[in-house]
């Protein structure tokens, strides 16, 4: 397109290198960074079959023993070992980024990195006792 004085529109083109599918394989810190973020399906699903287990429960004893069965087939245990072992590297990152998010400042001084994910580790751990106790009895 010309304008009234001859001069021509330019349109910048963008330089775009081409990456290839799988980048994020090259780096430690992308596979785990971008495996940590795929295990948020893990987290995903574990929160459906605990609300699959409590629709069970609302709907009777029949209901929750069809659940029972269900839950108890050998595919259905992998997934759930396999949604298991993502939650629990999911919340070991987490928690391990905690002293990058969190700055605990106390008396006037930063807390070491160590102490507030020892702080996060430590509440889990008191946290999964509780639960073990309640549900072991």
């Amino acid at each position: 397109m010309t304008g009234p004085t001859g001069y021509t529109e330019f349109r910048q083109r963008l330089y775009r290198p081409r990456v290839p599918l799988l980048w994020w394989l090259r780096q430690r810190s992308y596979l785990v960074f971008v495996v940590r973020e795929l295990s948020s399906v893990a987290v995903g699903w574990s929160v459906v079959f605990l609300l699959l287990a409590a629709r069970s429960i609302m709907r009777g004893p029949d209901a929750y023993r069809q659940f029972l069965e269900w839950g108890a087939r050998p595919w259905m245990v992998l997934i759930n070992l396999i949604a298991l072992a993502f939650v629990v590297f999911h919340a070991v990152t987490w928690f391990n980024l905690a002293p990058r998010a969190i700055v605990v400042n106390l008396r006037g001084r930063r807390l070491p990195a160590g102490v507030v994910a020892g702080v996060h580790f430590g509440a889990w751990v008191v946290a999964s006792a509780i639960v073990a106790w309640l549900v072991v009895g």
